[in-house]
């Protein structure tokens, strides 16, 4: 009998999904486990924005990051960081609600309703946001990064 290399493959393969100990098959995460450390990952964004946590909000953005603004700012990630965490404006308030997120290969969707209030430092101006938010999000080494954030005045 003729053994052939794909057989053999395809063989060990069988092995290891059906519990063998001859074939070795990487554990893959659920949908449902990559779409919950994508939303503990937006938390943890919101949490950082809302504190003004510039080592926060470093460490959840991609080097590319593009971040839109519903006034049609755009900014990059050292631009973003440093306008979040300037100091000139806090918040009061600020709410994701109604949070969906969808994971596709290496990319994750994730929209939301942005609901906040903000104070100016300078005259104690505040100003409230109602938005609707669209996040990407991409896997780099394993960890969950936002890649790009437009959003849309309601």
């Amino acid at each position: 009998m003729n053994i052939r290399r794909r057989q053999l493959a395809l063989s060990a393969l069988a092995m290891g999904l059906m519990g063998g100990r001859m074939g070795v098959v990487p554990a893959w995460a659920s949908e449902a486990d990559e779409e919950a450390a994508v939303a503990k990952k937006v938390e943890a964004f919101r949490a950082a924005q809302f504190a003004a946590d510039a080592k926060a909000l470093d460490a959840l953005c991609a080097p590319e990051l593009s971040y839109s603004h519903s006034d049609a700012r755009v900014e990059d990630k050292a631009t973003f960081v440093a306008n979040a965490t300037s100091g000139k404006s806090k918040f009061l308030s600020l709410a994701y609600e109604d949070v969906k997120v969808r994971v596709v290969g290496t990319a994750a969707v994730v929209r939301f309703h942005w609901v906040g209030e903000s104070e100016a430092v300078a005259d104690g101006k505040k100003n409230a946001t109602n938005l609707h938010i669209l996040m990407n999000w991409q896997k780099q080494g394993g960890d969950w990064k936002l890649l790009s954030r437009a959003s849309t005045k309601l």
